[in-house]
């Protein structure tokens, strides 16, 4: 699972203070609460994503330990007690103590170390023997990357500047808003020959003038002429990719909802499936009639 960055799910700063989380916080819970947005399972992923970010950067020991380990925040004791002994036995660690097996310096098994650590540390033979001295893995990146609707539902190329490199990357078509992928080795050096850390790319949708999305499903609104709406007919309407022709059923009432079927947003790689289309009518009432014609509306309600 993609890491998930608190920060960018509360929307506030890295060095945001407590109010302005819990500002924060409460906007966004008001915002994606499940009273407020029922049958949405979108909304109600953010409202989970926006409890379980608040739950930690609320708390001061929490964040603190999250700020400094990131995803690994919960393993921080333990990631400290592992420091210590490594600087009290010369730079090599024994992780017998927290729960996984014995490592045996003189034989080949690396079976002892939990992924927690080997993801912290990396591995390299001493030159003196078999025993294995342990790196320290490199910072994590994290950086936002500003996408408009339209972007986002295309695959394409986007070149990203990090510490003065190019870095060349592929947005698979269907992104969402605050969704978060993984760039695995391309964070800071290791040190003492350890890993890579990794990038964190944090994705911001712009929201569209004419179409809202709601997980893979697109929501847009369609003017329609009175005459239209009572008699029926035909009406030109926008979607996502361009224009269509729909049949206008004769008594359409104001505010008639239509669903398209595969003319929405593109799934999250899935390639070829498509969410939905749902096109609002707004009924347009004529104004500025002239004589006659408010006659005839007269002549009509009489009738």
């Amino acid at each position: 699972m993609a890491f998930i960055d608190y920060y960018s799910i509360l929307g506030v700063s890295k060095t945001a203070s407590a109010d302005e989380i819990k500002k924060s916080y409460r906007k966004l819970a008001r915002k994606y609460h499940p009273d407020i947005n029922p049958n949405d399972e979108e909304a109600k992923r953010k409202f989970q994503q926006i409890n379980e970010a608040n739950e930690v950067l609320s708390d001061p020991e929490k964040r603190k330990k999250y700020d400094a380990y990131g995803e690994n925040w919960k393993h921080a004791e333990e990631y400290e007690k592992a420091q210590q002994q490594q600087s009290r036995n010369g730079g090599f660690a024994d992780f017998s103590s927290f729960g996984g097996s014995s490592y045996n310096f003189g034989g080949d098994d690396e079976g002892g170390f939990s992924d927690f650590f080997e993801s912290l540390f990396g591995g390299r033979k001493s030159a003196s023997g078999g025993r294995y001295s342990r790196g320290f893995r490199g910072q994590d990146y994290t950086s936002e990357l500003h996408l408009s609707l339209r972007d986002a539902s295309e695959m394409h190329k986007r070149t990203l500047t990090l510490d003065g490199k190019n870095l060349r990357i592929t947005i698979p078509a269907g992104v969402s808003d605050g969704q978060v992928i993984k760039l695995a080795g391309q964070g800071a050096p290791g040190r003492n020959g350890g890993p890579n850390g990794d990038l964190y790319i944090t994705f911001v949708i712009e929201e569209d003038s004419k179409f809202k999305r709601v997980g893979d499903d697109l929501y847009t609104t369609a003017n329609l002429n009175l005459y239209t709406a009572v008699l029926g007919g035909k009406e030109t309407v926008d979607t996502f990719t361009g224009k269509v022709k729909l049949n206008v059923e004769a008594g359409t009432q104001n505010g008639t909802k239509v669903r398209l079927r595969g003319k929405g947003f593109p799934v999250y790689k899935k390639e070829g499936q498509f969410g939905d289309l749902i096109i609002t009518y707004v009924v347009e009432i004529p104004t500025n009639l002239n004589q006659e014609q408010k006659e005839l509306f007269e002549r009509l309600a009489k009738s």
